[in-house]
């Protein structure tokens, strides 16, 4: 070979180095970013009063393994982002802002330091009939948020719809839930919506028994004091907080639970407004503990840290699976709309999301295995997903379940040895049937109540509950319209 022709192979090659081989770029930006800063985004300490965020993922695939498909879906979704609640949540904040307010009412200075921003700052909530009720505005409004998932999963799971039969959506009777049930049917069924969809609202009365998407358990002899003790918990790091606000500002008097309150309220203002001020006047450290403080309620109040919470979740997972032993004949799509600690009692029932030792009351364990803003956001949300699939080199051919929390798989610890990490029915069906305690036997509900959950087949096609009967009630809670 001439000296010419090596000369021309060797730049042909430097050539394609420079390029990549396939014009694949082997210089300039990083193919995969090697900065992961999901642990400093504050959405992941707001715990369930902030806007929803995507639960972080272990890395397997969210779609469908391929070889398989969805023949069977299960939503249980809570409530999109809201205002608060006037009882146990706004009567605070107005209290501690009253009380703030107060003692700058004979002070010609103005705030400074970290709450320097209250010179401009106006309570989000402006008309006190939104109390309670779902966000329609902002980045974070719920009523988009319900909307969007409808899209979204009418993309992943509209090859379940015939275009023909009137689907039921099962909401319990709230007017939030309602309202994100409605606009999720809305989102997936888009022109047909007022047509082919019927909501079917289940009252939230404890006289429901075993036939509710929000079960109660009257035998749990805790349950109305660990909610109300949870309320009033603080740790040191918001009673620095409070000496540093009073510090700053003299004659300033908050208390660590004044703090708590302040911290609340900063996350219910994303849920209407793109933007809050009280996010930087804490530091990530004491959104942290805040965040923690949270996940020790809903550990201890509503999951897996009660037996009687496990037991209250088997309701819907032991229907569930009833459904998906029968498979696709008894119904293909079933949406379900609930409250934050109506979802947190079901995680725990199918053994997802429980650390390996009780969490601690006076310490934060690093890693957290029970983080509330990865499983009740606003707008959080458990996906059960039925698979059938073909023979693959891991698995045989057959029928398959999938776990899927806010958008992210999470495998179950004892059977993950289908495609996409997900669990033969069979066995799947044995772990929910051999877990305990069972509701009958520990929840003590009176035998006149119904003792089995009924609705998800014996469920009304009326359009009647489809859109909102005349205006939203002043505060408006409970309701059947």
């Amino acid at each position: 070979m001439s000296s010419t022709s090596l000369l021309a192979l060797g730049l042909a090659f430097i050539s394609s180095v420079s390029a990549g081989r396939h014009g694949y770029p082997q210089f300039g930006e990083k193919q995969f970013s090697q900065s992961f800063l999901d642990g400093y985004n504050l959405l992941k300490f707001t715990s369930s009063l902030g806007p929803y965020s995507d639960r972080v993922s272990y890395g397997v695939d969210r779609n469908t393994p391929a070889g398989c498909q969805v023949d069977q879906v299960f939503l249980l979704m809570r409530h999109g982002e809201r205002y608060p609640d006037y009882s146990g949540f706004g009567s605070n904040y107005e209290t501690v802002l009253a009380k703030m307010a107060a003692t700058q009412k004979n002070d010609s200075s103005s705030w400074k330091g970290d709450l320097a921003f209250l010179n401009d700052w106006t309570y989000y909530v402006d008309d006190p009939a939104m109390y309670s009720q779902e966000s329609y505005s902002g980045a974070y409004a719920g009523l988009a948020d319900a909307y969007s998932r409808g899209t979204d999963y009418r993309l992943r799971y509209g090859h379940l719809w015939d275009k023909k039969s009137v689907v039921p959506i099962f909401s319990s009777g709230y007017e939030r839930v309602i309202e994100t049930a409605r606009y999720f049917g809305q989102g997936f069924f888009g022109y047909n919506y007022s047509t082919s969809a019927a909501v079917n609202i289940i009252s939230e009365s404890a006289t429901q028994g075993a036939n509710s998407l929000t079960p109660s358990c009257p035998a749990d002899p805790t349950y109305v004091s660990c909610l109300v003790g949870s309320f009033s918990r603080t740790m040191p790091e918001l009673g620095v907080a409070a000496a540093r606000f009073n510090s700053q500002n003299p004659g300033l008097n908050l208390t660590a639970l004044d703090v708590s309150y302040l911290m609340q309220m900063a996350a219910f203002e994303l849920n209407v407004r793109a933007y809050t001020p009280w996010a930087e006047a804490f530091t990530l450290d004491e959104w942290v503990a805040y965040g923690y403080i949270w996940d020790l309620m809903y550990y201890y109040c509503v999951g897996p840290g009660s037996d009687y919470q496990i037991a209250v979740g088997q309701v819907y997972t032991n229907a569930t699976r009833v459904l998906m032993e029968a498979g696709p004949k008894s119904g293909s799509m079933f949406w379900s709309f609930v409250h934050d600690a109506n979802i947190t009692p079901v995680v725990a029932a199918l053994g997802l999301d429980i650390p390996a030792n009780p969490l601690p009351n006076d310490t934060i364990p690093f890693p957290n295995q029970y983080r509330v803003a990865d499983i009740v956001p606003m707008g959080g949300h458990l996906t059960l997903e039925r698979m059938t699939c073909n023979a693959t080199v891991k698995s045989t051919a057959g029928i398959y379940v999938r776990a899927v929390i806010n958008e992210a798989v999470v495998p179950f610890n004892a059977c993950q040895n289908g495609p996409g990490y997900s669990c033969p029915l069979a066995n799947y069906s044995s772990l929910i049937v051999d877990a305990a305690p069972r509701f009958d036997e520990k929840c003590n509900t009176s035998s006149s109540y119904p003792q089995y959950l009924d609705f998800f087949w014996n469920y009304n096609t009326s359009t009647q509950y489809n859109f909102q009967d005349g205006p939203i009630g002043y505060q408006l809670t409970d309701t059947n319209v």
